[in-house]
């Protein structure tokens, strides 16, 4: 399947809707996805970026129903993780001199993954190339999300090629943003940058004032996930600054673990004394067992606060609530606050544990944590409303 996209661009990606996780099984892809691949034409053609590797062959053989391979005179490799750089060795069996324009990060890079000393051409911010009428210009963005990642331009047509940044995983032939379902594609733009973006936010903010500084028009962005911007192209943009920027809503996040449903019930409770004293804040109660962890830490990023609450079990803490609290301290989620809660039996480690966790993740912890032995009774749930109440008013 190829699709064309401007009078230029033709898109001959890869669109998979079968995916159901990322990153190994790190990240959840309910709705599918797609590893966007540009074919460029001009006096010149340029490929931008390729698809990932279990598709390679249909690639390349999908890719020579669209043009004779010998016709490509360049490659642009904007990324090289392996779901965009996975059908380069297929291809260069084919056309192994073609040059490959990447950063100096990406050419060490390449060569890590795939043991080949290819044409490579090493660009950084401000170099072109020209394709005839219309001139790529390239601009490095490091860490945007890994060290090699950089984004192409092309003028006359003012399309930028952004890799991973302003993408998300949908999987649609409906190709362009103004054709898509609306909330759906902007709840999987703000998951893909919480889960994936967030520890860069900074960066993300200057590199985006850095790329706005240059002045120049972007009527399309083409990312390398996900479906093509064309309408108000820079609202994903626009959310991005907004999303760097301590991102937050009106919204309480309750997590926990349980084993026998103790920790659950004083969950509950706490919401209840929350909204006993906020009644317009937004509280999501989420089973870190049960829950999709991305989906998870996606209303964490949302919220003012997180409340984690979790069972001891031999000393320690549940393992699903051990692992959200370590992606947690991963994805280094900025102006939050925090409190942990649990029940217990006879040694009661978790809550501190959570405590210390939360803390040592950035997380403001406002209130000593509450500890609940075996199951609240009729009292144990009024303290436990009062810790809600307690801990709106912090907001």
């Amino acid at each position: 399947m190829s699709f064309k996209l401007t009078e230029s661009v033709t898109w001959v990606g890869k669109i998979d809707w079968e995916l159901q996780k990322f990153h190994g099984e790190e990240y959840s892809t309910f709705k599918g996805s797609s590893y966007n691949s540009y074919l460029v034409r001009d006096e010149k053609t340029v490929l931008i970026d390729t698809v990932y590797g279990p598709f390679g062959k249909e690639f390349v053989a999908n890719l020579e129903r669209e043009i004779d391979l010998d016709k490509i005179d360049y490659i642009v490799m904007n990324h090289c993780e392996v779901d965009h750089s996975g059908g380069l060795p297929e291809l260069m069996r084919r056309i192994p001199d073609v040059p490959i324009y990447c950063s100096a990060q990406a050419v060490k890079i390449l060569k890590g993954y795939y043991h080949s000393d290819w044409n490579f051409q090493v660009v950084k911010t401000g170099d072109t190339l020209s394709l005839g009428e219309k001139t790529l210009s390239f601009i490095s963005a490091p860490m945007l999300h890994w060290p090699d990642s950089m984004f192409t331009y092309m003028d006359k047509e003012n399309v930028l090629f952004s890799n991973d940044a302003f993408g998300h995983h949908l999987a649609s032939d409906l190709m362009y943003n103004d054709l898509v379902d609306q909330e759906e594609l902007m709840n999987e733009c703000i998951k893909y940058y919480a889960n994936i973006l967030t520890p860069f936010s900074k960066l993300v903010t200057k590199k985006i004032n850095e790329v706005v500084g240059l002045g120049l028009p972007v009527d399309f962005i083409f990312p390398s996930h996900g479906i093509m911007w064309r309408d108000n192209p820079l609202q994903i943009v626009q959310k991005y600054l907004e999303w760097a920027d301590d991102y937050q809503e009106d919204q309480i996040t309750i997590i926990y673990d349980t084993m026998w449903n103790s920790t659950r019930d004083m969950a509950e409770a706490i919401a209840s004394g929350i909204r006993q004293a906020n009644k317009d804040v937004v509280i999501k109660i989420l089973h870190v067992g049960q829950r999709d962890k991305n989906d998870i830490l996606t209303e964490i990023f949302r919220s003012k606060m997180v409340v984690a609450g979790c069972s001891t079990i031999n000393k320690g803490i549940l393992s699903h609530m051990a692992g959200m609290l370590e992606m947690i301290h991963g994805l280094a989620f900025k102006n939050k606050k925090g409190a942990a809660f649990g029940s217990y039996g006879w040694s009661g480690e978790s809550v501190k544990m959570i405590s210390d966790s939360l803390e040592k993740a950035g997380i403001e912890v406002v209130a000593e944590g509450l500890k609940t032995l075996w199951k609240p009774d009729d009292a144990g749930r009024q303290e436990c409303e009062a810790y809600g109440r307690q801990l709106a008013e912090y907001l």
